[in-house]
């Protein structure tokens, strides 16, 4: 990155060198001049040729001018009025760590956050700034964060603070103050802190606007407790789910982040957060390019519920739910692949005491389209419980209008659908079930596979069932929206689909103890 990027057309036009202003305003009073005269680009007739009422040179001073014009100095301007409200945030932490310990990973293992940067983050497997202190009582992290307010609330990542026993920030001038964690929300990922011994700290705006593709975006951050550093790009995604959880919605930039950027703001060109940097994709632990962030509008909700109660309150409905893929669309007589299928509603839920059922597809929340699971999750999670709200619902191929009052998502259930899936054990002679390629068995049959449906007993690991995911003692409790009990039930219903000319018929599958749906192509014949 250089010093003069080569377009930034989208900077406000205070950005441009004074001189060049004079330049623009001539350049348009020389264009006005010559439509007076009836001079016209694409205005001359085939047998005539065009008026050149400019010289060469001035032509060409002209064509300088205007390029000038369009390409201000550089972010200087920009970086001068943000940079003094971003913070680096130190934490201690006080555990015992074992000289043997290989792992110094701050999360449980196997949370989403542990797994992410298992994945994506550094060789040892760190978020972004935070390195532990190993054969030692205390852990160390840094990370970065920003003010939002000039009496010293601050913004930063949960995971740079979680657990912290001590927390320090170093301002731009390089004053240092102590902070108090005021709350902190793990399924977003972000904190809220607030930094004592002042009053009047330059502080930022988070964005109305949501970032379009393309758009300059400034990084400033702590990268290796480097202090202040800004990098800049542009957004290269949006909606990016990494796999973290049901609120997944990152932006994707391409400025340089690395670790210590961590809860550091992402800037637009006007100088205000689009989002808070969290996470990384690099197989070496500094920037490949690919960085994600949290967008403002997640962190304006989130925050002022921090700020508000210490906590995170989230609606909850009591649906597992998973995406509406093609093959199930086309099952369920949808014209397009949209919406959220309701996997099994939780006993006694919001959903459950509602009437929604199996199979039953969520497509609007209070009159806004709903496109996929992951979307349903967000906007019911974004709403307070005690809302009422009305939910458009596809149930056995009737439109319906659901109304229901929120509960409170308890904190060991998200809101989303489990696909993982246990091994269950049994064994049974089945009865073969022709073109799908695998051999079921009544439920009642199986010892542990209790009483309702048929027990998958084989696989053809060839097969149209094995491609989607059956194994030896899953339970199909329904085909085609009808209940099963035996292998002949399951032949009628598949026989019924393809009289109606069904390309696929969905199965709805139970498996280490929870359920989903899963279409399963036709063969013709």
């Amino acid at each position: 990155m250089t010093d003069r990027p080569t377009d930034l057309s989208s900077l406000p036009s205070c950005q441009a060198p004074r001189r060049s202003r004079f330049s623009a305003r001539k350049f348009a009073l020389m264009a006005s001049v010559a439509a007076g005269l009836g001079i016209a680009a694409y205005g001359f007739g085939p047998s005539q040729a065009p008026v050149d009422i400019f010289t060469s040179a001035a032509h060409a001073q002209v064509s300088n001018e205007v390029s000038k014009a369009a390409q201000p100095v550089g972010f200087a301007d920009i970086v001068e009025h943000v940079k003094p409200s971003v913070i680096s945030v130190k934490v201690n932490i006080n555990e015992k760590v074992s000289k043997d310990d290989s792992d110094d990973s701050p999360f449980q293992p196997g949370s989403p956050m542990e797994r992410f940067f298992r994945r994506f983050g550094g060789p040892d497997g760190f978020p972004p700034g935070l390195r532990g202190g190993r054969g030692h009582g205390v852990v160390t992290g840094q990370g970065s964060g920003f003010f939002i307010s000039a009496d010293g609330y601050a913004v930063t990542n949960n995971h740079v603070v979680d657990g912290a026993d001590k927390v320090e920030v170093t301002t731009d001038d390089g004053k240092t103050y102590k902070a108090k964690v005021i709350g902190t929300d793990a399924r977003t990922d972000l904190a809220l802190i607030k930094v004592e011994g002042g009053s009047n700290f330059p502080f930022t705006k988070l964005s109305e606007a949501k970032p379009r593709i393309g758009d300059w975006v400034l990084a400033v951050g702590n990268p290796f407790g480097l202090g202040g550093t800004v990098t800049a790009g542009i957004v290269s995604a949006s909606g990016r789910d990494i796999g973290n959880g049901p609120y997944d919605d990152f932006i994707q930039i391409d400025a340089p982040v690395n670790k210590g950027n961590s809860g550091g703001p992402a800037f637009n060109t006007e100088g205000e957060v689009i989002g808070v940097n969290t996470a990384i994709y690099s197989p070496s632990g500094g920037s490949v390019g690919i960085a994600f962030s949290i967008p403002a509008a997640t962190v304006k909700s989130v925050i002022a519920q921090l700020k508000d109660k210490g906590s995170v309150s989230r609606g909850w409905i009591g649906v597992q739910i998973q995406p509406v893929t093609p093959d199930i669309a086309d099952s369920l007589g949808l014209k397009k692949a949209e919406g959220a299928l309701v996997a099994e509603p939780q006993a006694n839920g919001p959903a459950a005491k509602a009437g929604i059922e199996s199979g039953d597809v969520i497509t609007a929340v209070n009159g806004e389209t709903v496109k996929d699971a992951r979307e349903l999750a967000r906007t019911i999670g974004g709403l307070a419980p005690g809302n009422a709200v009305k939910l458009n619902v596809l149930h056995k191929g009737q439109d319906k209008v659901i109304n229901l009052t929120l509960g409170q998502l308890p904190n060991t259930i998200e809101a989303k659908a489990d696909t993982d899936r246990d091994d269950r054990g049994g064994s049974a002679h089945g009865t073969d079930v022709p073109k799908l390629g695998m051999t079921v068995a009544p439920a009642n049959n199986v010892a542990g596979a209790g009483k309702d449906g048929v027990v998958v007993t084989e696989v053809d690991p060839k097969s149209a069932a094995a491609e989607r995911g059956f194994k030896e003692g899953d339970v199909i409790l329904e085909v085609a929206g009808k209940t099963v009990a035996n292998a002949t039930d399951v032949r009628e219903a598949i026989k019924a689909a393809r009289s109606d000319n069904k390309n696929s018929v969905l199965m709805r599958v139970k498996s280490g103890g929870q359920s989903r749906f899963v279409a399963v192509p036709l063969a013709k014949g």
